[in-house]
């Protein structure tokens, strides 16, 4: 179990002050409405409010505190192995392209943070993804011979300063990482004024295109007009253009330790295989913290999500030495069918609604690409990566793998409407955890607090009615469908779902 000096929550948001932004209150028109404030929102609307176009900024929550502030904010165009697969699919031009542009998103973030003296521990780092077992270093050469063929900073390494031996490694030179809600507040705060507004604490339900008139954001507080809509909501809260069926959710984990810089491994690391782990360090104090990732599964299908933090903690007890530690936190993210986002309009007949989904556990670059090519969408201007990340491409089953991954969400669909929950008395819920019962017909998922009062709440996801799992670690109600996530009492954390589970009266 967690030990009593650590946090269970994202050290990016435990180092940085709670925004408190107004909610929406009275009718607002601007040029563009963007639902999220995370990287992508963001980016797009310093963008766009550098153009001109006035920009209101909605977050159903607190800026930076979803999905962006969960990351291991590493910023880097190496994402563990993944050309060689590309030149294969769809050839070394497009490949190009998709290294291209996550380049040009590193030097974006460079750029800005040097000209506005963004306070947010950015560093150049090299990238690394490392074999461990002899048997992946095939793999690795095949990429580093995919990334040179694509100009990318790529060279093939036998030693790294990781504290154990590994059978190979690929480099990237001259990435980066950074401090990434430090860098998005200060973005946060150069929105408002001049006829654009930062809004938090409101939940967009829905929005409303009319190819004649303004497009009306509906909230729960009102309406908000806008000529054109961003909908960076991770995985998009508007069902039309079916992106959870064309995406599934992978949750990870992060623990995070204090370790002695002297000992502490220099660069970003990811191991190549499919149990990988993913290795960082960030300023700490007057130190460093090493942090540490994996454990990664589909949402939903791990019940004892506790054992994903325990597998952790003795990676790095076993590979650095180190017992005590100071945070741990999990993610969420879409991953693509074809391993390349989607980032354009809504769907093949949308106007002026536009998403951007589909980052496959790498936001920071791919989010920040997405947020400047919405932005020259909306501006009319060319971008070179339109036709790459089009939202409404058709999108293929290219491995085994990932159309067991979309059968699996199909089946759930399906079988969470036949499937009847076994368990049908409250006394079997114990303290502290939360269990899924059959009461009178009705399918409940019931949490019993430590005090002993049961919380209980529909079992059904408002979202497409399919059933939610409960997470031991994290105390949540998750969807596997499609992600959404819901507190022990069922309030939305994430979406898709933009309405709570509905409350339950036992009687």
């Amino acid at each position: 179990m967690t030990n009593s000096s650590e946090k269970q929550i994202s050290f990016w948001i435990d180092s940085t002050p709670t925004t408190a932004y107004p909610a929406f209150s009275n009718r607002i028109a601007v040029d563009v409405a963007i639902i999220g404030a995370g990287i992508v929102g963001l980016t797009a609307a310093i963008q766009l409010k550098k153009a001109g176009k006035t920009v209101a900024v909605i977050e159903s929550g607190h800026i930076a505190a979803g999905a962006s502030g969960h990351t291991t904010a590493k910023v880097t165009s190496l994402h563990q192995l993944i050309y060689a697969d590309l030149i294969h699919q769809i050839g070394v031009s497009k490949a190009r392209l998709y290294g291209e542009s996550n380049q040009a998103a590193i030097e974006f973030i460079a750029g800005l943070v040097a000209a506005e003296q963004i306070d947010c521990d950015f560093s150049r780092q090299s990238a690394y993804t490392f074999a461990e077992p002899a048997t992946e270093l095939d793999q690795i050469k095949a990429e580093v011979n995919a990334a040179i063929k694509l100009g990318l900073p790529a060279s093939f390494v036998q030693e790294t300063s990781l504290p154990f031996a590994i059978a190979g490694a690929i480099k990237f030179d001259n990435q980066a990482q950074f401090h990434v809600r430090k860098y998005l507040l200060h973005l946060a705060q150069t929105i408002p004024g001049d006829g654009s507004h930062l809004l938090e604490r409101t939940r967009v339900l829905q929005v409303e295109e009319d190819q004649e008139n303004p497009c009306q954001v509906v909230t729960e507080h009102g309406v908000i007009n806008a000529h054109d809509v961003i909908v960076a909501t991770h995985l998009p809260i508007l069902d039309q253009g079916l992106f959870f069926a064309k995406t599934y959710p992978q949750r990870s984990y992060l623990v995070a330790a204090k370790i002695d810089p002297t000992k502490a491994p220099e660069g970003m690391f990811i191991g190549s295989g499919k149990d990988s782990h993913s290795i960082r360090t960030t300023p700490y104090q007057d130190g460093l913290l090493l942090l540490v990732g994996g454990e990664g599964h589909k949402v939903g299908t791990v019940t004892d999500t506790e054992a994903c933090y325990q597998k952790l903690e003795t990676y790095v007890r076993n590979h650095f030495e180190i017992d005590t530690f100071a945070y741990r936190w999990s993610n969420q993210d879409m991953v693509s069918f074809d391993g390349l986002p989607y980032v354009g309009k809504l769907t093949p007949f949308s106007h002026h609604t536009y998403v951007a989904t589909g980052f496959s556990l790498w936001g920071m670059s791919k989010g920040t690409m997405s947020g400047m090519l919405l932005s020259d969408l909306i501006l009319g201007k060319e971008n070179p990566y339109a036709e790459l990340y089009d939202s409404t491409r058709a999108t293929p089953f290219l491995e085994p793998d990932l159309l067991k991954s979309g059968i699996d969400v199909a089946a759930r669909w399906v079988g969470d409407r036949l499937k009847n929950l076994e368990s049908s008395t409250l006394t079997e819920v114990p303290k502290g955890e939360g269990k899924l019962l059959t009461i009178n017909g009705e399918k409940i998922a019931a949490y019993r607090d430590e005090q002993g009062a049961v919380h209980a709440v529909s079992a059904v996801c408002p979202h497409l009615a399919c059933i939610v799992s409960w997470n031991n670690a994290e105390m949540s109600w998750d969807c596997a469908c499609h992600g959404s996530r819901f507190s022990c009492d069922g309030k939305v954390l994430h979406g898709p779902s933009v309405k709570d589970l509905e409350q339950q009266i036992i009687v």
